[in-house]
């Protein structure tokens, strides 16, 4: 059973390890303790359970505000974190040169946030649509080099045109994306994707379903996730719309510009330094054999929760176009609890091995059901058991939400208001 109590004063930590150059957890406490950016003091609580008492820090530890990240991470996908998470922890417990790591990293914010610090960036997810979405924005082409490689792809040839699709596309637009389709996966199975290809394929893949004219279809849900087919048909008749003509090759461009925006000349000298050391695979997150033990300085994630998240469900367009079954992806998607315990302890185990002594682990769980279901409480005793140190819990607690007895934050609405992490220790 754990326990939220008050806590006036900043609780006592586990000795600095030894051989690091700084007191890095301590520092790292005394800093959230002391920290008002934003105009609000942090309130201390601690989170107590059998085995330990975690002292537990609550502020807005980084803006709420839009567009305050890189360019390259406007990427599209369900249940991602800002920027701002992974960087407040990369700048705070790793130098350049380090190796950052997320063993699900959806879209891939951690590790490119990482590359953009100059960090050496590594990334697991067992959905092989991360790779696609992350590895292209590490080596980052020029617009003219995309222009160029466009005008080069013959989108009057198509292997297949489905009807079924045209409930999205106007069927000039679906012969396009059909095209496009067709290179793509001869690139893949036959002759060796450069660059350029699997940046295309990465924004083509961003393109393909929303709820603005900068999409290759017509009104649907967040660019995010497809809805069923037979969902659009409801959309459509309620919106009394119908697909209209888009241009893929111009929308692609205008995709292209829009995440390169920010990608000066240095931070393409940044991600070229780091880019040969990545390592990216596709895999369970506790099977990833491919990477060393000992080997990484940060892990930044944040995992499924639970079920409520359908990823299956929200990528099989996308999966269509990659020519990926999605029923064959083994997603990790436990609806009780207790597997969810089993599944994040096993886990647990295999980041244990690969982390550096030393090393930290920012484990983000968020909130689910309404706030009544906080997964904190959950992963503590799963780091414990994997012969982790609990470090202590950040809360970011965004300005819509308020003061309450128990947690210090309350929600105002339903949905995820907070990001909950989990800062654990290799002994």
């Amino acid at each position: 059973m754990l326990n939220h109590l008050t806590q006036p004063d900043l609780p006592m930590l586990s000795p600095p390890i030894p051989g690091l150059p700084r007191t890095v957890t301590l520092d790292f406490a005394a800093e959230l303790a002391d920290f008002q950016e934003f105009g609000q003091p942090t309130r201390q609580i601690a989170t107590r359970c059998e085995e330990c008492s975690v002292p537990t820090f609550v502020n807005e530890f980084w803006t709420a505000r839009q567009r305050q990240a890189s360019s390259l991470h406007e990427v599209s996908y369900r249940a991602c974190f800002k920027p701002q998470l992974p960087r407040f922890f990369i700048e705070r417990l790793t130098q350049p040169g380090d190796v950052v790591y997320d063993p699900f990293m959806g879209r891939g914010t951690t590790p490119i946030e990482a590359a953009l610090l100059g960090r050496v960036p590594w990334g697991n997810d067992i959905n092989p649509l991360s790779l696609t979405l992350t590895a292209p924005r590490l080596q980052p082409p020029n617009l003219d080099q995309v222009e160029a490689r466009l005008r080069e792809i013959n989108l009057t040839v198509q292997d297949e045109l489905p009807e079924d699709l045209l409930v999205f596309y106007h069927p000039d637009t679906l012969r396009g994306i059909c095209a496009l389709k067709k290179h793509f996966i001869r690139r893949r199975t036959g002759e060796t994707p450069d660059a350029l290809d699997v940046w295309l394929r990465m924004v083509a893949l961003n393109r393909l379903t929303g709820h603005s004219s900068g999409f290759f279809s017509v009104y649907t849900l967040p660019p995010n996730q497809a809805v069923s087919l037979v969902s659009q048909r409801r959309i459509n008749a309620k919106r009394n719309q119908t697909p209209p003509r888009r241009d893929v090759i111009k929308l692609i461009l205008k995709k292209s510009k829009q995440l390169l925006g920010d990608v000066t000349p240095a931070v393409r000298a940044k991600l070229a330094r780091v880019a040969t050391q990545a390592r990216f695979t596709n895999a369970a997150a506790d099977g990833t054999r491919d990477f060393p033990a000992k080997s990484i300085a940060l892990v930044v994630t944040s995992p499924p929760f639970l079920d409520v998240v359908q990823y299956a469900d929200d990528n099989w367009l996308r999966c269509w176009f990659l020519g990926i079954d999605p029923k064959a992806v083994a997603l990790t998607v436990p609806k009780k609890l207790e597997a969810w315990r089993e599944a994040m302890s096993s886990v647990f185990r295999e980041l244990y091995r690969v982390l550096k002594p030393g090393g930290h682990i920012a484990f983000e769980v968020g909130e689910v059901h309404g706030g009544k279901t906080k997964l904190e409480e959950t992963v503590l005793p799963c780091g414990l058991a994997a012969g982790l140190e609990p470090v202590l819990i950040l809360i970011n607690d965004q300005k819509f939400t308020k003061t309450a007895n128990c947690w210090g934050v309350d929600n105002m609405s339903k949905g995820t208001n907070t990001n909950r992490i989990v800062l654990f220790r290799k002994p």
